[in-house]
This record gives C-alpha cells, structure tokens and sequence, in this order.
C-alpha cells in the first residue's frame, strides 16, 4: 500500500498544474516563463488557491480522497487523514505495509506515535523511481479538465479518483519487481520508469 498527497493549485496563466511544486515567481511576484533546466530546484513563493489531496492506493482498494484547503501540520495530518480515515483504511486490509514519503507532516513525532500501531516501511528521501504514487498522479493529471475555481478543481479531482481504474494500481504494484531491479542496475540513478 502507499500513500499519496500532493497540492493541487489553479494559476490564471498558463492553467491548473499539478504536483508538488506548481509555478515559479519572478522578482516582484511576474510569472516566469521560457525555459527552465534540467535538476533545476524551484521555489514557489507567491501564493495561490488551491488544495491539497491525500489518498492510500492498495492492490485491489483505494482510500477515500481527502481534500484539504490550508497547511498540512502533523498534527492535522493525524487528526484529519490518520485517525479517521487511513487507520480504519489499514485495519480492514490485514497485513498491509504503510508507505510514505519523507514530508514534515509524516515525520513529525506525533505522526510516527500514531503509526507505531502499523507495520510501516521506511522510504528513503529521494527514490522516485519507485515511488508508484507518483505515476497515478500523472495518469490523473493527464485527464485533469480546465477548472477556474477552487470548488471547480475539488469537484474534478473527486470524479477523476472515483473511476480511476483499479487495473492502473494493479498493473504499477505488478511492475514493482522490475522497477527495483532497474533501480539496483543504475546503482539508484534515473530508470525508464
């Protein structure tokens, strides 16, 4: 099982984007645009409306998509995903592994109490390459429809989790023996996944 959250944001130019970082301000808050290089860290420093969503992906379930406005703290992480709705989550799939990334809200001590409870994985810091969660955000991405509000985007994101194919999660969890074999042969550099 993995856990996925990421934060959705709407932009006015060039229209919604999707991930973690989402746009890029220039001196004086004007959008940057042309080309940006490769391993090229960015950092969003103007503020725009948006959500953050939060899901588990399993073999044959999916969580409920949480759908949050506002700072994802440890403790909100705790009271708003862990408690209601990814403990329940996790004890109706016995034997289930919990994974998650390296993000504040997930490492801070009140989190970490919370889950002693279940048999979780650790992840180290930079291992997309086998992160799968990664891969069902793009597919959702890539059908994501233009919305121009909030309420808009909310809506789109709930429709597009609810008839995600269960098959795609199956079919990247399938894939996970070769993704680590290829992670292994490039000695944990970039893969074809």
């Amino acid at each position: 099982m993995s856990q996925i959250g990421k934060r959705l944001c709407l932009v006015t130019n060039p229209g919604l984007f999707w991930g973690q970082l989402i746009t890029v301000y220039g001196s004086g808050g004007a959008l940057v645009s042309g080309t940006i290089p490769p391993h090229t860290v960015l950092c969003h420093t103007a503020r725009t409306a948006g959500v953050m969503v939060w899901s588990s992906i399993a073999y044959d379930s999916l969580s409920a998509l949480i759908v949050m406005r506002g700072t994802l703290t440890g403790q909100r992480y705790v009271d708003d995903i862990l408690q209601p709705h990814e403990g329940p989550f996790l004890n109706g799939l016995p034997g289930a592994i919990f994974l998650q990334d390296n993000a504040r809200s997930h490492t801070a001590r009140v989190a970490q109490d919370f889950l002693r409870h279940f048999q979780t994985l650790p992840w180290p810091a930079r291992s997309s390459d086998l992160s799968l969660v990664e891969h069902v955000w793009d597919q959702l991405k890539r059908q994501m429809p233009s919305c121009h509000s909030v309420h808009d985007l909310e809506l789109a994101i709930q429709d597009l989790w609810v008839h995600l194919p269960q098959d795609n999660i199956r079919c990247l969890i399938n894939s996970m023996p070769d993704r680590v074999a290829a992670c292994i042969a490039a000695e944990g550099g970039p893969t074809r996944y």
